[in-house]
């Protein structure tokens, strides 16, 4: 395990044939060089070309590394945020730390802030909450987001070795299975959205419970069996969250299975009959608040989407690629405990087939991406029987392992410390400061 703070590259903008931005203080740039103000970066003649605000060519080399003198920072134009979910935009967005810009393969521009894991830490806990969350949620998410990402710095290390893919896909006559253990990065550790973690560096105000939880937690991470704990976390589980290997590779995680997200258990759900009946009522669960202010912020814990038979159709051949002509039905064939589906059948009358897992349902069911895969399907048909409208009744949102963003934040209004929050959903692991 780790003995010291480590530095971490985060991808900023990539695959940009110009970047723009503006040091706000002076930046030493490929270690001689000083610059400040306005600038712009393209590619000519297989390399990088940086220019001032006056339009003079800087600098004409293969990489740039942008060192901050003093307590300079830098700010990166239209960089784009929520990438393929129903919120994305572009905002300019300001950052402390080191800027690299790195040339591609295909001759575009990728942008990376090299931060420490702390300074990085505090601007993902503002991004992921609010600056109004309590204390002891912020903490707990600091944990959270601490351990998972020092994880699975360790993690890509043995991948990268291994030379294994971040998409895995098992396909077979009439299925296909798919899921993404990491966003496929090869020029930086982790990305600035949703994919990986919501980073805004100093763009939105470091709020001071926020900077405070990550000084209170500085250096603790979740342990199990001696090993940095990959803590994955969602918005919503849904009640009862879901096993690791129903959302990735097969391989279960002791620390990462179905728990029960209330203070009375509810049993993992095991019949097609028990998860319909979980889905449509209104269980006791943390994440299954009425509290008006999380609601403000979040998705209900219970959400319902309608799609006309021709809407969801043209979703599902713009997503899938796939031509199933008339959609005839939808049949989940396998469910994981939390009520999540890993595997569903899509009937149409040239094609028939079956796809998972939970994240490539989400994609194919939405235009951006649906809230959950633990849905109920009602069918509404014409009076020839064949179908008019489909409606998913669903429950929580994001695949549900592990940390649940929502009932953690309900667990710390009602008193709960920031080590029993973690220690909830995360099953028989240890807090351990290592640096």
């Amino acid at each position: 395990m780790i003995s010291s703070e480590p530095q971490i590259k985060v991808g900023i903008i990539t695959r940009r044939r110009e970047v723009r931005g503006y040091f706000r203080g002076e930046f030493r740039i490929n270690g001689s060089l000083s610059v400040a103000g306005a600038w712009q970066a393209h590619v000519k003649n297989d390399a990088i070309v940086l220019i001032n605000e006056a339009g003079d060519e800087l600098l004409h080399a293969p990489e740039i590394h942008c060192r901050h003198l003093y307590s300079s920072t830098f700010t990166l134009e239209e960089v784009i945020i929520g990438i393929d979910f129903h919120w994305e935009r572009k905002e300019a967005q300001t950052f402390q730390g080191g800027l690299r810009l790195v040339l591609d393969k295909d001759a575009t521009l990728t942008a990376i802030n090299e931060i420490s894991v702390e300074d990085y830490l505090a601007s993902v806990i503002s991004s992921e909450m609010s600056a109004t969350a309590p204390m002891e949620l912020l903490k707990a998410h600091a944990i959270t987001s601490r351990s998972w990402l020092v994880a699975m710095l360790e993690r890509e290390k043995k991948e990268q070795q291994r030379g294994r893919p971040s998409q895995r896909t098992l396909e077979k006559p009439g299925e296909l299975i798919r899921w993404y253990d990491r966003e496929d990065h090869d020029r930086f550790d982790v990305c600035a959205d949703d994919h990986c973690q919501r980073y805004q560096g100093v763009t939105k105000i470091i709020s001071a419970a926020a900077a405070e939880a990550v000084r209170a937690t500085h250096g603790v991470f979740l342990v199990y069996d001696n090993q940095i704990c990959d803590a994955r976390f969602s918005k919503a589980c849904g009640g009862l969250s879901e096993n690791f290997e129903n959302a990735w590779e097969e391989t279960p995680i002791p620390y990462l299975s179905c728990i029960s997200d209330a203070v009375q258990e509810h049993a993992p759900l095991r019949t097609e009959a028990e998860a319909k009946r979980w889905i449509l009522s209104q269980p006791e669960a943390f994440c299954n608040t009425t509290d008006g202010k999380i609601l403000q912020q979040v998705l209900p814990s219970r959400w319902t989407v309608t799609y006309n038979r021709e809407e969801l159709e043209e979703i599902l051949r713009a997503k899938s690629g796939i031509d199933f002509g008339s959609l005839q039905n939808l049949v989940p064939v396998q469910r994981g405990p939390s009520g999540r589906i890993i595997k569903l059948k899509i009937v149409g009358t040239k094609m028939s087939i079956i796809v998972g897992k939970e994240l490539e349902i989400r994609r194919w069911f939405s235009k951006s991406h649906l809230y959950s895969s633990a849905f109920v399907v009602r069918t509404a048909v014409d009076t020839a029987g064949l179908p008019t409208h489909f409606t998913l009744h669903g429950a929580g949102w994001g695949h549900g392992v592990g940390f649940c963003q929502i009932g953690a934040a309900i667990m710390a209004t009602k008193g709960y410390k920031a080590e029993e929050i973690v220690r909830h959903y995360f099953r028989g692991a240890e807090l351990k400061t290592l640096y």
